[in-house]
């Protein structure tokens, strides 16, 4: 792909950007959800590339009929429970609210013998209780349990890891994400009294873990979003936290769902900026979910002490939302055929659940908080 070849006196290496493919594309999947993320993204991006949804299936029937139909699915279930015993899927793709998610997973082990992985929203459950829960039912019934961490199938974030994996920025000293955005937020949030932690967070918290591994302790602030707070009682609007890390590096977030009274007549400063910092180069990229419906690529620049102020801007036109939906679905599938575990497994998502709950108990407390400590009380 043009532009994505490295060219300096000590590295020719391309940049890692897409995800790797099973070899069988025509594993039976069974889609439970009929909301925007199946219809407009995980059906989106699997009929792209060539991925075999034969079965869906919603609360809403009608819905499930009407994506059906747009994305060429063959079966529709009146039931979720209906597609659960139907023996003709092989995995599930789960797309519903994370205080739905336990109950069809328990139904769904019920079916291990022809069901044999899962791939879940996140977050995985409600909180780390119930997402150490769908981990166990998973691992007893002998299903693989994947989960859709799509941020890690960004491509810029996938390509700041290629550069951090291959020693071109050399030892991380410091990372940050500048989110300035003003999220459509789903209905059922009003119910779970949730914002910004456990929905947009998260995609931050398991992206630093994806480029650096897993943190000593967190540091969090939080408070209301005034925009949403009109509309329900919540704590986590407005977030920022700071990752410590065995190593010396600091990563740190600030997550700005109000972005300033953009909404309410003021002017507009959108986007979402990352930076990564080494010592031996640099890297900083944008996101571009916030222009959502327009597909607008997601962007790296780095440069190196190698290369004599040069800045490298690889481009490519894939974005995060549908194209990284692909990975999500891909590296489940690419487990199950070669008898390992997901890239993103449910035990491995664990950890992202913990530290999440590290930063509300963080700003509850006021206090660093390590998410070992967390996973050690349960």
């Amino acid at each position: 792909m043009p532009g994505m070849t490295l060219a300096s006196p000590l590295h020719d290496l391309p940049l890692e950007i897409h995800p790797v493919l099973p070899q069988r594309r025509d594993v039976r999947i069974g889609c439970i959800g009929a909301g925007f993320i199946m219809a407009d993204c995980h059906l989106v991006a699997y009929k792209a590339a060539g991925l075999n949804p034969v079965a869906i299936a919603s609360r809403h029937f009608e819905r499930a009929q009407s994506v059906a139909a747009r994305h060429g699915l063959p079966t529709v279930h009146r039931t979720v429970d209906e597609l659960l015993a139907d023996p003709n899927v092989e995995v599930l793709d789960i797309a519903v609210p994370p205080d739905v998610q336990l109950e069809i997973v328990r139904e769904a082990v019920r079916h291990a013998g022809h069901i044999r992985g899962i791939l879940a929203q996140k977050p995985l459950g409600v909180d780390l209780a119930e997402a150490r829960e769908i981990v166990r039912l998973c691992r007893e019934a002998g299903i693989t349990l994947a989960v859709n961490q799509n941020m890690r199938y960004d491509q810029s974030i996938r390509g700041c890891r290629s550069l951090l994996r291959s020693g071109r920025l050399g030892e991380p000293v410091f990372a940050s994400i500048d989110m300035r955005a003003v999220p459509h937020w789903m209905p059922w949030q009003e119910r779970l009294g949730w914002v910004t932690l456990r929905i947009m967070s998260i995609h931050h918290l398991d992206a630093f873990r994806f480029l650096f591994g897993d943190p000593e302790r967190v540091f969090a602030s939080i408070r209301p979003d005034p925009r949403t707070a009109r509309k329900f009682a919540h704590e986590d609007g407005l977030a920022l936290y700071i990752l410590v890390y065995a190593n010396g590096l600091r990563a740190a977030s600030w997550d700005d769902v109000w972005a300033g009274p953009a909404l309410e007549g003021a002017g507009k400063d959108i986007g979402i900026r990352w930076r990564v910092e080494g010592t031996e180069g640099m890297a900083r990229g944008t996101i571009g979910w916030p222009d959502y419906p327009n597909p607008t690529p997601s962007t790296l620049d780095y440069t190196t002490i190698h290369d004599a102020g040069v800045w490298h801007q690889p481009r490519w036109k894939e974005v995060w939302f549908p194209d990284a939906f692909l990975g999500t679905m891909a590296q489940l599938l690419c487990a199950l055929e070669e008898g390992r575990e997901p890239e993103i497994s449910g035990d491995d998502n664990l950890q992202t659940m913990a530290l999440v709950e590290a930063c509300y108990v963080s700003a509850r407390e006021h206090r660093a908080v390590s998410p070992r400590e967390l996973l050690d009380r349960m």
